[in-house]
Parts: C-alpha cells; sequence; structure tokens
C-alpha cells in the first residue's frame, strides 16, 4: 500500500528519524528511509519468486534467491517511484516534504502541513496511483518486445506489481490516496474538508472489512483455496486500511472543534504595570480592576513579560511588597507573543511549538489586547467535546 501522511511536524532538516529506518539517501527533496520491516518483506519475496526464476533459468542453484532479491529490490524501486512523485507534487504547491518511507506494505510520503484547497489535496493524491499506472503500462510495452529469459521475467513483475499498485491505490477509502480522492471531491462539493475525510474514512473502513472476507470469497470467485498466507496477509492489509482509516477519522473530528477556539473571546483582561513595581501592588491593582492577568512594561512602555500565575500563587504574601513584579513574569521570548485574532489550528500549532502557560496578544498596531492562558484554552476545548 502507499500513500502520503501529513503530519504536522517541525523542517525536513530538523525532524528526527524514525525508530528501526535506515537512510539510504535522498529524492525529491526529501530523506529516502527504508524500515527494518522492509528486509523482511523482501527476503520473502526472494523466497517466493525464486522458484519462477529457476523455471526460466534453470540450474542457477543459490543464484536463485539473489536472482529474486533484485527482482523485489526493483519492485521496490518502483514504489519509490511512486512516492517520490507524491513528494514533488507536494512541493510544487509549496508543502515541505520530510521523508519517504519504505516499508513492508509499500510506502508512506511525510507532508507537513494539509492541502489549502481540493484541487491540492486531488492531485497530491492521484498523481501517485497514475506514476504507477504508467510504469506499469510502459513496462508492459518493454515486455511485448523482449525476448524470454531473467530479463523479460523481472519486467513482467514489474508490470504486474505497478498496475496493481496504482488500481488497488485507487480504492476510494483512507488511508489510500484513493481515500485522498474521495475526500477532494467531497471536500470540493461540500466546502468541508471535515466532511470529506469522514465519508473517506467510512470508505476505508468499508475497504478494510472486504480485505478482511477476501479469503472466504477466493474459492468462489477464483476456484482456488485460500492459504495460511492469504488469511495473515488478509487480516495485516485489513488492520492496517481499518486503523488508518480511524485515526484519520479521529483526527477530523478534532479538527473540527478547532475554529471554535478563539484567541480574543479566550483572553483574559490585562492589566499593564512597570516592570519594577512591587508584585502586592500589582496584585492589589489587578484585582481593583477585575485584571485575570498582568503584563509588565519598560520604561518606554514596551511589553517585556507576562506574570506567571503559579508564580504569584507560590510567593507567601508577606514578601510581596519586597518582590519586584519582574520577578514573577515570565520574558516575552519569541513564539510568546501573538495575534489578537489567532484562532483554530493556528492556535494548537502556535501552543505547540512554544509551550508555556500564558501567551500575550497584541493587536495588529502592536497594542496589548490580552493574555491567553494555555489552562483557558484546554478548558475550551474539552468543554466542545
Amino acid at each position: 500500500m502507499s500513500g502520503a501522511d501529513h503530519p504536522d511536524d517541525e523542517p525536513a532538516s530538523a525532524a528526527p528519524r524514525p525508530p528501526g529506518t535506515l537512510r539510504i539517501g535522498s529524492l525529491a527533496g526529501a530523506d529516502v528511509l527504508v524500515s527494518s520491516s522492509w528486509f523482511l518483506v523482501a527476503g520473502l519475496l526472494a523466497v517466493l519468486l525464486a522458484p519462477r526464476v529457476e523455471a526460466v533459468q534453470p540450474g542457477l542453484g543459490f543464484w536463485k534467491y539473489v536472482a529474486g532479491l533484485a527482482f523485489a529490490v526493483l519492485l521496490y524501486l518502483s514504489v519509490l517511484l511512486h512516492e517520490a512523485s507524491h513528494a514533488a507534487m507536494a512541493r510544487h504547491y509549496g508543502h515541505p516534504v520530510s521523508s519517504i518511507t519504505l516499508h513492508f506494505l509499500g510506502g508512506m510520503t511525510a507532508v507537513e502541513g494539509e492541502a489549502r484547497s481540493p484541487r491540492q489535496e486531488f492531485w497530491i493524491a492521484v498523481v501517485g496511483p497514475l506514476t504507477s499506472l504508467a510504469v506499469g503500462l510502459g513496462s508492459l510495452a518493454l515486455w511485448l518486445v523482449l525476448p524470454g529469459g531473467l530479463l523479460k521475467l523481472g519486467v513482467e513483475a514489474l508490470v504486474w506489481a505497478n498496475l496493481l499498485v496504482g488500481v488497488l491505490n485507487l480504492v476510494p477509502g483512507l488511508p489510500l490516496d484513493g481515500g485522498r480522492v474521495l475526500k477532494s471531491l467531497v471536500w470540493g462539493l461540500t466546502g468541508n474538508m471535515h466532511r470529506g475525510t469522514l465519508v473517506a474514512g467510512w470508505g476505508g473502513r468499508v475497504a478494510a472489512v472486504l480485505v478482511l472476507l477476501w479469503p472466504l470469497a477466493q474459492q468462489r470467485l477464483l476456484g482456488t483455496p485460500a492459504t495460511v498466507i492469504d488469511l495473515v496477509l488478509s487480516i495485516v492489509v485489513a488492520g492496517f486500511l481499518w486503523t488508518g482509516a480511524t485515526a484519520a477519522m479521529s483526527s477530523a473530528r478534532l479538527r473540527r472543534k478547532l475554529p471554535s477556539l478563539v484567541g480574543r473571546s479566550l483572553a483574559r483582561r490585562t492589566l499593564a504595570v512597570p516592570d519594577d513595581l512591587p508584585l502586592a501592588e500589582a496584585v492589589r491593582r489587578a484585582q481593583e480592576s477585575e485584571a485575570g492577568s498582568i503584563v509588565t512594561l519598560t520604561s518606554s512602555g514596551q511589553p517585556v513579560g507576562v506574570v506567571s500565575e503559579a508564580a504569584v500563587l507560590a510567593t507567601p504574601e508577606d514578601r510581596r511588597p519586597w518582590v519586584s513584579v519582574s520577578a514573577v513574569a515570565r520574558t516575552l521570548d519569541a513564539g510568546l507573543s501573538l495575534p489578537a485574532d489567532i484562532a483554530g489550528e493556528e492556535l494548537i500549532l502556535a501552543i505547540s511549538r512554544r509551550p508555556a502557560d500564558e501567551y500575550l496578544l497584541v493587536e495588529p498596531d502592536g497594542s496589548i489586547y490580552g493574555v491567553l492562558a494555555t489552562s483557558d484554552v484546554d478548558r475550551a476545548f474539552r468543554a466542545t467535546r
């Protein structure tokens, strides 16, 4: 199976390599990683292909397994081309791509951020299956003119593998590429990205059930009884589809709640005080003005810190007259000052990038609007469940 994933991670240069993977190079601006599971499947493919190699070229002995392994590598190179097309299209639309990973079920392209329109979603998704189908049809044309032998056998494997990957990935269910195509179509028709994800997620669940039931229908439809390998493979693939579809649906439900998180509506009324003011006086003024937060200012009136509520509560009242308010304020480093209009997913991402208890919200002209407490954001999010 193959597809393009969209984690909201750090840029590719800063992203750590996932455990159990080996970097073998880069392609389309992304690291190419091979998971440890790939080696197991490559070995299994070498064993399964060896009898066919022996039939085409008798007398190879141990070398038939080497030839089988070479065919397995060739097949995964075509999967890599499929994933590289996802990466190239994503980069065309301005999305950073952190990695391409080859694993036992195919491959995955890690694209940062969500597509910004149904059109982007469609083309980033559909280009992979189209690439596989093109490779399959091109290999078929080559196979028709090649003489018999190992080369023709390898090209034949490319034909079947790429046509199969191309067709299966167009099945309209997440996490397959066809699921993202369906998502883009529903998104375009309804104007609702999350509804598109939910519809495509249900498509993935239906596909998972059909895959699980396939061994029961195999003998009736094809006349061949299901083997143990067929049963195991159907369980693994069905689990992959069900898990991926469920995760996508859960993410859509989560993201649907985010627009209700608006910085302005969650901000606390704020009192601005000089940074050398005694803490006791700052607290008194805040209580008098019914402010829920305190911001410290320099002598020139520039905000320099947000007073930590936890630090204030931890300071004994008898010491507050002798402690300056700046002593319990967190300096406004980069990322702690946010636009007053910030909302939804942008708000969550800003908090995730720079974790803190409080953030200063400022107007476009630089004036202070209020202070946003992380605890208030968490409370508002839980209330939407």
